[in-house]
């Protein structure tokens, strides 16, 4: 997990799956004026796969003022270019076709380095308050993110299939996407912002300070 302290001079926003849908997300960023050079953009991760501009929202995890965590797709992506044939087949399946009419040894020269800045989760401070960010099963507590079923915190769905709204203790708020909803929900202190941006026109952009006065 990667831990960031308050953002003294800007905004922090978070944003749900992107699944390749970049020109909604620049639309969204110029809508609140975003400015790179002091606010920070937090990504549930998922840049890639079904949308049009996949590689364009890889390459925002290179970005400075880009903070993403590794979603299911990236880590599709990264076992097919691994050269599995079986692995291959499943990203396809799951709107990896993209690939197919990029050089591949680049892609993966880019996935290798998107991949190095998308942690499993991150931690924000927000003045004395904390969010923290995965994509998308939580543990119970915050304090054992870290030692946590990794495929939980990418393929998990557990808590929103089952309507748990027990709270994630040892931490204010919890930002997940993931799990595709008609609009953002909370359960507990746990926020699903995956809102199906490429099936739907729909990406979710929610300031962090927005996010955490719903729960005064």
């Amino acid at each position: 997990m990667i831990r960031h302290s308050t953002n003294a001079w800007g905004r922090d926003f978070f944003v749900g799956d992107l699944h390749g849908e970049y020109e909604q997300l620049m639309r969204l960023l110029e809508s609140v004026t975003f400015d790179v050079r002091r606010d920070r953009l937090f990504s549930v991760g998922d840049l890639i796969d079904r949308g049009p501009r996949s590689r364009d929202c890889l390459a925002l995890a290179l970005e400075p003022w880009f903070f993403g965590v590794r979603g299911n797709h990236e880590l599709l992506a990264r076992d097919a270019l691994a050269k599995d044939g079986d692995a291959m087949a499943l990203w396809q399946l799951n709107g990896g076709g993209w690939a197919l009419a990029e050089d591949q040894q680049s892609l993966g020269r880019l996935l290798e380095a998107a991949l190095q800045r998308l942690p499993y989760a991150r931690e924000i401070a927000v003045g004395d308050r904390r969010i923290g960010l995965l994509h998308a099963e939580p543990p119970t507590d915050w304090s054992r993110i870290d030692d946590s079923d990794r495929h939980d915190l990418v393929w998990g769905r557990r808590r929103i299939r089952c309507g748990d709204d027990t709270p994630v203790a040892g931490i204010d708020a919890v930002v997940v996407g993931h799990t595709i909803l008609e609009s953002p929900t909370t359960l507990g202190n746990v926020h699903y912002i995956d809102t199906g941006a490429f099936a739907t026109g729909n990406l979710t952009l929610i300031e962090a300070r927005e996010l955490l006065s719903g729960m005064a």
